[in-house]
Formats: C-alpha cells, structure tokens, sequence
C-alpha cells in the first residue's frame, strides 16, 4: 500500500484549500454554528468547485471517485477550517439515494441538491426508545393497497438536516412494531406532506448542521414513494454504512490534525518562564504523543479506505477505524487544550470548538460501544471460525 498522493489528488486538496480561503472565514463558521446551517451560496459554491459531486454515480452527473480520495478531502476540509462542515455527507446522500431510488427518485434528488447544494434529505431512523437498538423501532408503514398509498406513523429523533432538506428517509416497520419484526421499508417522502411537524434539538457541538426530532402522524403517502425494496429497508440502510464510518473517521481525523497544528503554532510562540513554550519538556512530550496518534489514525484510515477501493470486506476494519479515530481525536484535541491553557476554554479560540466537535463523533455513525460489539464479533470469526 502506498498512501503517496497522486498528482490530482494534490491539485484537488490544492484547489480545497483555495476554497475554504474564499469562502470559510472564521466569523462565517460562527455565524453558521449559531444559526444551525451553512448559507446555501457557500453550498452551491462547494457543489460546483465539484467536490460535492464525488461519489455520486456519473450517470447522474456524479464525479468517479475512490473512497481514498473522498476521506483526503472530508480530513483536508476539516483541518483546513477547524470546524465541522457538513459538506461530506451531501454526496454520501446522493450514493446512498442512486443505490436504492428509482430513476424518478434520484432524479428529484438531484434536481434539490443542484438547486441549493444543500443535503437533499435527512434520514429519518433513532428513535427516542431506539438508538443504537434499531430492533426496538417502533415507527410503522401500514400498506393499504386498495388505494396504493401507506401511512406512516411514528416519532424519530437526532434528525440531521431535517430543517434545510427537501425530503426526508423515513424507515418504519411493515404494519407490526414488535420487536420481533425484521421486515422494514423505506420512503422518500417530501417534508411538507401533511400530517410531518418537527422540534428542534440543540447541540452542544457540530451545530453547523440542524437536528431536530421529527412526528409522522397519519402521513399519506403514495406506494410509489417507497425507496429499494419492500421489507429490506434495514437491509438497505446497512450497506452503506461501512463507507460513512470511513467518512466519519476522515472527519475525526481532520479535526484532530488542525487541533495538533494549533497547538503547535501556539508553543512555538508563547513564551512562559523566559522560553517558548514547546522547549517545556512536558509541552514536548503532548506534542509528540498527538503526533503520534495522528499519524497512527492517518494509516489506519488510509488502509480501511485502500481496502474497501479494492473490494476488500471492511465490516472489521471501518468498526475499528470509527472507534480508534472518534476517542483518539477527542484525546488529541484536549491536549491541544491543555497546552493553549485558558484562552482555549473560551469561545474566542477554535480549540474549543474543535473538541466539543470531536467528542460528538463518538455517537454519530454508531457509537464505541455499538464498534465494540460489531468488530468483537468480527474478531472471533477472524481467528476462531472452526469453533463456532
């Protein structure tokens, strides 16, 4: 494996860079986190530098791209502005809807998102009584095909985007919500069908995206709305996740490599005791460890991506990844913390931001634990399948 980046890749994080510095100033990124979005022109500016379009199934009029590339520019994004910019998961979006959706469906899809460059739905699956148990979803899709419509009933929580995108995924179980039932189906239903109302739910961090809890009392839709198949939608939701949690990590990544290059500009020029702050050698020895720890997410990410480029399975791999990177970046950017001291527990420094940032990616995508129990399975398949 050679990580070396190629020629285009350089011109691309190139090309990156000079757009975070037309378009990502540090007031825009507050102004953005206090009002839960990022302004649409800056969106549609991202969508057409391209970046937005990698992914996405040429046919559609999407970029070819390996998930190599992808996770260099989702980790160059974040380091370059030292925040969260939910740009990466608008293409992830447009993936997963040309994977499952029906010609009609992407083709809405991609009439919204070219529109406002906006993600063009939120995904609508937690559940107040059901996280990380998605066994436990309650939300129902009753069948009524005298009529060819369903209706879908049910409360879903931690909502992202579902202020700004035009449709919403819903996925509830066919007509029984015991926890017994597996068979679930999807839909792609527009957010101003009757019978949807929201709430807003506020983080703590990675504001610069809404979240919201979102109630489907009696929603009329037709059959026709249903995306991929009948009774598969959790199949379906699950085939996808592998190549988020490699963007998730590449997220992670990011934000702890602009936490260490922070922290490395203020020691080299805070001066404390009549030297700079770096010739400390407890201010080393952080240093060196963040640095370590960067390097070491930077080869797992870059190896999980290269294996699943290559059609290697990854269920392993992205489990680990997700986990190590999510802790590790949180460890990171506390450090960087400790040794800017004060000024970086205020809102005037981005350190803050950054680590608030970091710690969310510890439930986004599935949580450590959730990583845990996948990758421990996974393990013992790996070195004691003769014994199950």
């Amino acid at each position: 494996m050679d990580f070396t980046k190629t020629d285009e890749q350089e011109l691309m994080l190139e090309n990156l860079r000079e757009f975070c510095d037309r378009w990502v100033t540090e007031e825009r990124i507050q102004d953005w986190y206090d009002k839960r979005r990022v302004d649409d022109e800056v969106c549609k500016a991202y969508l057409e530098a391209g970046f937005g379009y990698m992914f996405i199934p040429e046919e559609y009029g999407g970029i070819p791209s390996d998930a190599q590339t992808l996770a260099m520019v989702v980790e160059e994004l974040m380091r370059t502005t030292g925040a969260t910019m939910p740009f990466m998961s608008y293409g992830l979006s447009m993936y997963d809807l040309a994977t499952f959706g029906t010609p009609e469906q992407v083709a809405k899809g991609m009439e919204a998102y070219n529109e406002t460059g906006q993600q063009c739905f939120s995904l609508a699956l937690s559940e107040p009584g059901a996280g990380s148990d998605n066994q436990s979803m309650t939300a129902t899709v009753h069948w009524d095909d005298e009529n060819g419509t369903c209706v879908l009933n049910g409360a879903k929580t931690m909502v992202s985007h579902a202020e700004t995108a035009p449709y919403i995924m819903f996925i509830g179980k066919d007509e029984d919500p015991s926890h017994d039932n597996k068979s679930y189906s999807m839909f792609l239903v527009p957010k101003d069908t009757p019978g949807i109302t929201m709430a807003p739910l506020h983080k703590i961090g990675q504001t610069s995206t809404n979240f919201d809890e979102v109630y489907f009392d009696n929603v009329v839709v037709p059959q026709s709305d249903l995306l991929g198949e009948k009774g598969k939608g959790f199949k379906q939701l699950m085939h996808n996740f592998e190549i988020e949690r490699i963007m998730l990590s590449a997220h992670s990544l990011g934000l702890a490599q602009a936490a260490l290059e922070e922290a490395a500009r203020y020691a080299a020029q805070r001066v404390t005791f009549g030297q700079k702050l770096f010739k400390h050698q407890l201010i080393a020895e952080k240093l060196t460890d963040m640095e370590i720890k960067c390097q070491n997410m930077r080869n797992m990410l870059y190896k999980t991506a290269w294996e699943f480029d290559n059609g290697i399975p990854v269920r392993l791999d992205s489990a680990l990844c997700k986990r190590y990177l999510s802790t590790t970046a949180t460890e990171v950017a506390s450090d960087a913390m400790q040794i800017i001291g004060g000024l970086g527990y205020t809102t005037e420094s981005k350190i803050g931001r950054i680590w608030i940032d970091a710690r969310g990616d510890s439930f986004a995508g599935g949580t450590e634990e959730i990583m845990v129990h996948i990758a421990g399975r996974e393990i013992v398949k790996k070195y004691a399948s003769d014994l199950l």
